[in-house]
């Protein structure tokens, strides 16, 4: 199939040609009835969104999740990020590949006005001279389905593709739909005044993402060279960096995930490292924290002890109030409990005498009334038969009572039934007692139970309650031996970090000295684990002269840039350091600083031998040579030697030498010649002897004072002091885990000890229990027989009683006796009268008599009452004045107790409930006979005692010096951040963790695939080259930076020659064009992409190459399972290989072109005919 087209042209003389025809398409395989001019004018108005050719590029490209500069960005999970699986879709039955490029067609497009041509499944070849827009098919394809104007490398705005002289274009591409569904029409409308276009598919207006979501979904992978190979791109190819080759590489073929695993390892890779130094700047911080707190551990500890003084003394004072308070209040119990003693005993006198007092009165009264009787007595005689009337009277009483008398009797009958009844539920009672009495008792010996049971218990209590005192005693020495040990550890950091002060002054005059050497040897010290041999930090830092006398001469061996000089051990690390301190643009400092670095080759065979001997030395009265006065590590003394000549250099502290002698003795014959000379100090003056290299090569000395040594005279660190301190506190450490773990074991024991306790404590609970039951049962039996007692003795009561007929008889004969004495009053009524007179007046005699004698009396006993009244008195005033002193203490005491600090308050508090249960407890036991309660943890100290205490803590406050509370908040405030760096450590090494294992994850996946790709690829580019007799490699280089693995390609066209990268600089133009398409033909058959496209890759190859390159072309491209390809080229060799599946694409071009009559339309020219022969 050719592609023809007419272009307008000017000839010689300006006048432009007259372009008959439009450019046309003609095709033997286009299908029947679709024509150029139904599509021609189908979506030029359509309306979509603009999209600016940034926008275009940002599409395509994938944004990098951010790290931020505090290392808390969020981690990744365990599993890489699972991503949509996109590999090329199944090939339908025409051939094509789900997005593979059916159908192209153009109008106002660069060169064209109008093209349409439909492309195969397999190798697609387009040929054509130059000019003839061949490259412009290329940029149809990228801008069409929407990939930026700069992936093409030409015209970076979209207007200028639009053809000259027209206003509007469009592009339209149809790409192969998955199976079973159809194809995908995109056009994009482009506008020659406007920078923006707009996009359709299948007819429909469509923004550009969908269109790009469209494409990607089809993995169309225009953007990557590796798939994609523009004209003015090839170049590039070459020019790629091995690490942008592998990207792009996996991005074109081999399992669609690698891209991912390896993003997957760059960002966490650098998130790992971005925690990791976190870790350790946290780690190093807390370091420092930790060794500044035990600086000051002593004062801390000085000033929570004075805290605790002060804190008891504050107790103390609280304390102290309230036991004068306690005592005085037990003195307002005692007063009272004696004044109500004497209260008692006044009024038990009062009461006791009262009686003698009543009966005083009632005497005094009764002589009275008998003195008032006698007068009446004189008058009643006159009144006897008054009296006998009287008597009369009471004869009737007599006749009630013996009325009573008879009732009595009557009584007596029930009485003696109730006495009977009685009698018999006393005697069942007795007989029911006296039967449960007779049961013997169920029960243990209660002194047995306690003597053998409890003896066997305590027994064994005892020996356990021992070994509990062992074992505790053992963890005491533990403790004690734990803590000499963290003190003789700390003791040694103390003072290591005076030994450091001494390097803290070295950095600080070098800091003054160079600002740029000080950062750098502080950056070095973090990072020395980035080169393979340590880097030796400048002479002026680690060299150090133990024989101060040598000090001066040492130092002026060394020049102001030696001292600052720093030492590698290797070329790589000397090359590494260059490369981040001198040659990088500041990133790792902050800023750009410059240093003096060195390193040579170890060959001690280079060096020349010292000029004298030992004893030559000694002869000449030199003390040595100045290496013998360095101490310095000993990868130092290389560059001692080899740059200063130490070892050649001869000092004497004496000025006195024969310096002629020790110059003929420097420059004399030796085994190589004559001697080149030597550096030689005599006192303060350095003599730097050389022989001239010219004519009669003469000896010249020249001589200068040296300087007092202003950087080594700072006295450096014993190093076996600082080993003997390091050795110090790791054999603390070691030996403060053997007695942690000696502790846990000690521990495990002690609780298996208190578990046996708790048996035997069990033991006697349940003995305790046991004894209690017996004791309950006995007295449950005394009182059986206390009330078997009770009723025996009421039986007794009740059968004891009188009989009826006693008790009938005694009321008979009081019934008779009554009746006699009725009879009786009747008669001597007058005569009864008579002696009642005299009897009253007797009477009135004794009363007399007794109320005198009542009165002395009295007077006896009111004397005791006045002297026990008197004593009442005392005491009640006593008890008064204590009960206000009592008033007094209290409210001092709650005052101060109001006053306490919440802490004081406290500690106070459960002071006095311990003491108030304690005292609780004692009165119970006092009162339950029982024994008193221990008092430990009880504080019982007396008064005197509480006040000594206090003098003696106050002496205490004095002894202890005063500390600075900056002090302790700076302790505890580094204590509280050490803590949240140990978490802060501990939360980052988790997530560093989950790092580490999404690494390993992603590395155990990334690795071999992408090594068997390349193993792949490799293969076919070796046997590619080996087939134009050159030879070419493919070697995966790895980093630890997963961001910096590459894919070099080594090639070699010169038997001569080595296998070298390729590079844009190294190889010829042609060369490169070779080991591109070989590369890219060797990547066909591992791609994923539907189609590829490679643009005039052939420039620049000799007709061997170019034949050797289409014939393999043809045969990878057009294999069965082979994506579609475009290989454009502008010219042809003779007898190529042909493949059924090509298909050959020939652009044409010229001013006479055939006007456009269906030529090449194999269906029309096939219906003409037809038509003709009807």
């Amino acid at each position: 199939m050719a592609i023809t087209k007419r272009e307008k042209v000017s000839n010689s003389n300006g006048s432009r040609a007259k372009a008959k025809g439009k450019q046309r398409v003609i095709e033997s395989d286009e299908e029947k009835g679709e024509t150029a001019a139904s599509k021609e004018d189908g979506d030029e108005d359509a309306e979509g969104e603009a999209d600016d050719e940034e926008g275009e590029e940002q599409v395509h490209g994938t944004k990098r999740q951010r790290i931020n500069d505090i290392g808390d960005s969020r981690a990744s999970t365990h599993e890489p990020e699972r991503i949509p699986i996109v590999k090329t879709l199944p090939r339908d039955t025409d051939g094509y590949i789900p997005g593979s490029i059916v159908r192209i067609q153009l109008k106002n497009f660069v060169t064209y006005d109008y093209v349409q041509f439909r492309c195969g499944p397999y190798l697609n070849m387009i040929l054509g001279p130059n000019g003839t827009g061949k490259s412009s098919i290329a940029c149809a394809i990228a801008l069409g389905l929407n990939f930026p104007p700069s992936i093409l490398g030409r015209a970076s705005e979209l207007n200028s593709f639009v053809k000259l002289g027209t206003d509007s274009g469009y592009i339209e591409i149809e790409l192969k739909g998955q199976k079973g569904k159809g194809n995908y029409s995109i056009r994009r409308n482009l506008s020659a005044k406007s920078k923006s276009s707009t996009f359709s598919i299948n007819g429909t207006s469509v923004p550009a993402k969908e269109v790009t979501a469209k494409v990607q979904e089809l993995n169309v992978q225009v953007s990557n060279l590796c798939s994609f190979l523009p004209q003015d791109k090839v170049s590039e190819f070459a020019a790629m960096t091995p690490q942008q080759l592998l990207r792009e590489t996996q991005r074109a073929a081999g399992d669609e995930r690698l891209t991912a695993w390896q993003d997957t390892l760059i960002n966490s890779g650098k998130e790992l490292r971005i925690l990791q130094e976190k870790i350790n700047e946290e780690q190093d911080h807390m370091r420092q924290l930790q060794e500044r707190n035990a600086a000051i551990e002593r004062d801390v500890q000085r000033f929570r002890e004075r805290k605790r003084i002060e804190h008891d003394i504050e107790l103390l004072n609280v304390l102290i109030p309230v036991e004068e308070y306690r005592i005085m209040r037990q003195k307002y119990i005692n007063y009272k409990a004696e004044q109500r003693v004497w209260h008692k005993k006044v009024s038990k006198l009062k009461a006791k005498n009262a009686p003698v007092h009543e009966f005083l009165t009632k005497l005094e009264n009764d002589s009275k009334k008998h003195e008032q009787h006698r007068e009446k007595l004189k008058k009643s005689t006159s009144n006897k038969f008054n009296q006998m009337v009287g008597g009369w009277q009471r004869s009737e009483a007599m006749d009630a009572e013996a009325e009573d008398l008879t009732t009595k009797l009557d009584q007596l009958k029930k009485d003696e039934k109730d006495r009977q009844r009685k009698i018999k539920e006393l005697e069942t009672n007795i007989e029911r007692l006296k039967a449960e009495l007779a049961i013997p008792l169920q029960t243990e010996n209660a002194d047995e139970l306690m003597n053998d049971h409890v003896k066997k218990i305590n027994h064994e209590r005892s020996r356990v309650e021992a070994r509990r005192g062992d074992i505790q005693a053992e963890l005491e020495r533990n403790a004690d031996a734990c803590a000499a040990k963290t003190a003789a550890a700390n003791i040694a950091r103390e003072e290591l970090k005076k030994l450091d002060d001494i390097l803290v002054r070295k950095m600080h005059n070098m800091r003054q000295w160079d600002r740029d050497a000080h950062d750098v040897i502080l950056w070095l010290r973090q990072n020395q684990h980035r080169f393979k041999k340590p880097i030796l930090e400048p002479p002026a830092i680690i060299v150090n002269v133990p024989d101060k006398r040598f000090v001066d001469t040492v130092e002026a061996c060394f020049s102001s840039a030696q001292l600052r000089t720093f030492v590698a051990q290797c070329q790589e690390d000397l090359d590494l350091f260059n490369q981040i301190i001198n040659d990088g643009q500041g990133q790792e400092l902050g800023r750009r600083v410059r240093v003096t670095t060195w390193f040579r080759a170890h060959r001690e065979d280079q060096l020349v031998p010292p000029p004298m001997s030992e004893e030559e030395l000694r002869e000449e009265r030199f003390d040595g040579y100045a290496l013998q006065y360095v101490d310095c590590p000993p990868e130092l003394h290389w560059f001692l030697k080899r740059e200063l000549n130490l070892h050649r250099t001869a000092v004497a502290l004496r000025p006195d030498l024969d310096v002629n002698k020790v110059m003929k003795l420097i420059t004399r014959d030796g085994p190589n010649g004559p001697g080149a000379g030597a550096n030689f100090f005599n006192g303060a003056t350095i003599n730097m002897v050389s022989r001239s290299r010219y004519g009669k090569r003469a000896v010249a000395n020249i001589t200068r004072e040296i300087r007092p040594a202003r950087n080594l005279r700072i006295v450096m660190i014993d190093p076996e002091v600082k080993r003997k301190y390091d050795q110090t506190i790791a054999t603390a450490q070691q030996e403060m885990t053997l007695l942690d773990e000696e502790k846990k074991k000690l521990q495990a024991v002690l609780n298996e000890v208190l578990e046996e306790e708790k048996v035997f404590e069990g033991q006697m609970a349940d003995i305790k229990k046991r004894r209690d039951a017996i004791t309950d049962a006995h007295t449950q039996r005394e009182k059986l027989k206390g009330k078997l007692e009770r009723q025996e003795q009421s039986l007794v009561q009740h059968t004891n009683k009188p009989s009826v007929q006693k008790q009938r008889a005694d009321l008979k004969k009081k019934l008779y006796d009554l009746s006699q004495k009725r009879v009786k009053d009747l008669v001597h009524t007058v005569v009864q009268e008579q002696r009642e007179c005299a009897r009253i007046g007797l009477e009135a005699l004794q009363i007399s008599a007794n109320k005198n004698a009542l009165k002395a009396e009295c007077a006896r006993k009111d004397e005791k009452y006045e002297q026990a009244l008197l004593e009442f008195r005392r005491v009640d005033e006593a008890y008064k004045r204590v009960k206000e002193e009592s008033k007094v203490l209290l409210d001092v005491s709650r005052d101060v107790v109001s006053k306490l600090a919440p802490d004081i308050r406290a500690d106070y508090d459960e002071v006095e409930n311990r003491r108030t249960e304690y005292e609780k407890a004692r009165r119970v036991a006092e009162q339950e006979g029982t024994t008193p309660p221990a008092s430990e943890g009880v504080d019982v100290r007396s008064l005197d005692e509480l006040k000594e205490d206090l003098e003696t803590q106050k002496a205490n406050l004095e002894l202890n010096s005063i500390t600075n509370p900056g002090i302790i908040e700076q302790y505890e405030r580094r204590k509280e951040e050490i803590g949240n760096l140990e978490g802060s450590v501990e939360e980052k090494q988790r997530r560093a963790g989950k790092f580490e294992r999404s690494i390993k994850t992603a590395r155990e996946n990334w690795q071999p695939a992408l090594e068997k790709l390349v193993a792949s690829i490799g293969e076919k580019f070796s046997a590619a080259f080996d087939r134009i007799g050159c030879a070419g490699e493919l070697r995966i280089t790895q980093h630890e930076d997963y961001e910096k693995w590459a894919i070099d390609i080594l090639v070699k066209f010169r038997d001569s020659e080595k296998l070298q990268v390729l590079t844009a600089q190294r190889q010829s133009g042609g060369e490169r064009s070779l080991t591109t398409i070989l590369y890219l033909m060797s990547l066909t058959e591992e791609a994923r992409a539907p189609f590829s496209l490679v643009d005039e890759i052939n420039q620049g190859m000799d007709n061997r190459a170019e034949r050797m390159v289409h014939n393999s072309m043809v045969e990878v491209t057009c294999k069965a399972e082979a994506a579609q390809y475009f290989l454009i080229t502008p010219k042809l060799l003779t007898d190529l290989e042909y493949h059924e599946r090509m298909k050959i694409l020939c652009v044409n071009n010229g001013e006479w072109l055939p006007e456009d009559r269906k030529l090449g339309n194999m269906m029309d020219m096939i219906q003409r005919y037809v038509d003709k022969q009807t």
